[in-house]
This record gives structure tokens, C-alpha cells and sequence, in this order.
């Protein structure tokens, strides 16, 4: 019997690794985004700028929406600049009347929005005894439940028109426990179980609309400044390659990717093995010292 699980899981395995060669070199069948209207949250500033431009220049039409007005103005003029379509709104994302006016708004200049890319996060790096209930609270809101507000407003059109494509920016805290980041950790286990389950309903109405999960672990962006962990094994992340390999994610229509690829071993680490093997590998992978020296951009 021992000798049969073995080798399942080995098929397993196998069938792992190819898949991940394949879709890593882009090698699975891959489509265009010309003309869709991508519509990002938190596209003022790091991997979501990048995305804007990076999609910009592939043909898609591009709404920008930051809490920081200038930022999000910024963004949209490089792209402008450059030869692609784009608009800049204020969004706060835990604002469902700050959603809807954003809709309308970019509905009238690109139509309605085939991409929605959920991508406004913050971090505070606190211990939770060191957290307040109104940073915990925001931190779920912005990281959670935006993505359902998002959807609530987007969806119903994309159901309409049998097409769309739902990017959940997510992170490798969505699958792990992290000291220093329990109120984050929360929030983006929130986001990946969100796109699991809109996967499956998605699926189960037989609608024409992907949805892709994006775990990666540290981004060298302000964002997670300081926060470091085993660099052997997992190096911080450069944000121009994020950003690349998230645009191909969404071409390729993969339904999630975990990043760097030693990510991938938590999960069988965690099906396979006694929680606390799955405690001390991720002591080893640097996690519980990860977040010592964070500083962050809004930590105060």
C-alpha cells in the first residue's frame, strides 16, 4: 500500500513540475489583451503601476485608480506619454460609493471593464498585541473585502457579456502563517479562499471569466521595506520581474501562481507532513524573523 501512495504522490509531483516548467517559460497558450479595459486598484506605485504600464503597451486600455490622487495621476501621464490609453481616478477601495462613481467614470471613456485587477494591499508589521482594532480592521477591509466589493460591481457585466478575467493579488501570507504579520496573514488567507470559492461559482455557471491568484512572497517595494527572509532560499523579489510574470499569469490564464517556486513545497509540507515539520521549514525558509526589521512605507 505504502509502495502505491508513493508513487501517486510521485505522479503527482511530476505533474507539478512539468505544469510549472511550462507556465514559468511561458510556454502554455497565451491571450492577447488588446483593446480590454484592465481596470487596477492601487496603480499609483509598485508592482501596480508597473502592471498599468506593462499592459498599456501590450494595447489594453487602462483605468488607474489610487487613494493618492497624484500618484494615480502620475501613472496614467507616463502612459499617455508613451502612446497608451489611460485614466487616473481617486478610488479609496473601502468605499463602495468610491467604487461605484470609479465604474461609472471609466465606463464612459473605455466601456466596461474585461480585466479587474484587485491590487490596493497595505501592511502594518505589527505583532497583534502591538496592533490597533482600527489598523487590524483596515488592513481585512483593503485587503479582503474590497475584492468583494470590487467584484459585486464588475462581475454582473462580465456574466453579461461572457467575457472577463479577475486578478486576485494575494500573497504567500495567504498561505502561511508569518510572526509580526497575524492581521495581514488573515487578510490574505481572506483573499486566496475569495478567489478559490469565485473560481468554483464561476465555473459552476459555465461563464467565460478566469480568475488568477497571485501568491508571491517579499517584493523589494516600499511596501514590505526591511522585511527580509532566508535569502538562500527565498530571495526578495524584483518588482519588474513581478510584475512581468503577473501580466503573463493573466495571458496564460493561470488559475494561481505561488512565486518564488520553493512557495509551491508548503503546500505538500503542510498535506504530508505533522504541523510542526511545517513549523521548523518555515523557520528555516527565514520567516519568523522576516518581518524583525521591517519598516515599511506607513508602519507609523
Amino acid at each position: 500500500m505504502f509502495g502505491c501512495f508513493g508513487g501517486i504522490v510521485f505522479i503527482f509531483i511530476a505533474i507539478r513540475l512539468i505544469y510549472s516548467a511550462l507556465k514559468n517559460n511561458g510556454l502554455l497558450l497565451k491571450k492577447s489583451v488588446m483593446g480590454e479595459h484592465v481596470f487596477m486598484t492601487g496603480g499609483g506605485a509598485g508592482i501596480g503601476k508597473l502592471m498599468c504600464q506593462i499592459l498599456a503597451k501590450q494595447g489594453a486600455k487602462i483605468t488607474v485608480t489610487d487613494i493618492n490622487k497624484e500618484w494615480a495621476e502620475q501613472t496614467a501621464k507616463e502612459i499617455k506619454e508613451a502612446g497608451g490609453d489611460a485614466i487616473a481616478i481617486k478610488c479609496d477601495v473601502t468605499s463602495v460609493e468610491d467604487i461605484s462613481n470609479a465604474s461609472k467614470i471609466c465606463r464612459e471613456t473605455f466601456g466596461d471593464v474585461t480585466i479587474l485587477i484587485n491590487n490596493a494591499g497595505i501592511v502594518t508589521g505589527k505583532k497583534i498585541l502591538e496592533t490597533s482594532h482600527q489598523l487590524a480592521e483596515k488592513t481585512l477591509q483593503v485587503n479582503t473585502l474590497a475584492h468583494i466589493y470590487t467584484v459585486k460591481e464588475f462581475l454582473p457585466n462580465m456574466i453579461k457579456k461572457d467575457h472577463g478575467h479577475i486578478v486576485s493579488i494575494a500573497s504567500s501570507a495567504g498561505l502561511v502563517g508569518c510572526p509580526g504579520l497575524v492581521d495581514y496573514c488573515a487578510s490574505k488567507y481572506g483573499a486566496v479562499g475569495f478567489d478559490e470559492s469565485l473560481r468554483l461559482e464561476i465555473k459552476k455557471i459555465g461563464a467565460n471569466i478566469n480568475t488568477t491568484c497571485i501568491c508571491p512572497t517579499f517584493i523589494k517595494t516600499d511596501m514590505f521595506k526591511g522585511a527580509k527572509a532566508n535569502e538562500t532560499l527565498v530571495p526578495l523579489l524584483e518588482p519588474d520581474w513581478v510584475a512581468e510574470r503577473i501580466v503573463l499569469a493573466i495571458r496564460q490564464n493561470e488559475p494561481l501562481l505561488m512565486t518564488p517556486f520553493i512557495s509551491n513545497t508548503i503546500y505538500f509540507t503542510r498535506a504530508l507532513l505533522p504541523t510542526f515539520f511545517l513549523d521548523l521549514y518555515m523557520k528555516a525558509l527565514g520567516a519568523n524573523e522576516s518581518m524583525d526589521h521591517f519598516s515599511g512605507r506607513n508602519k507609523d
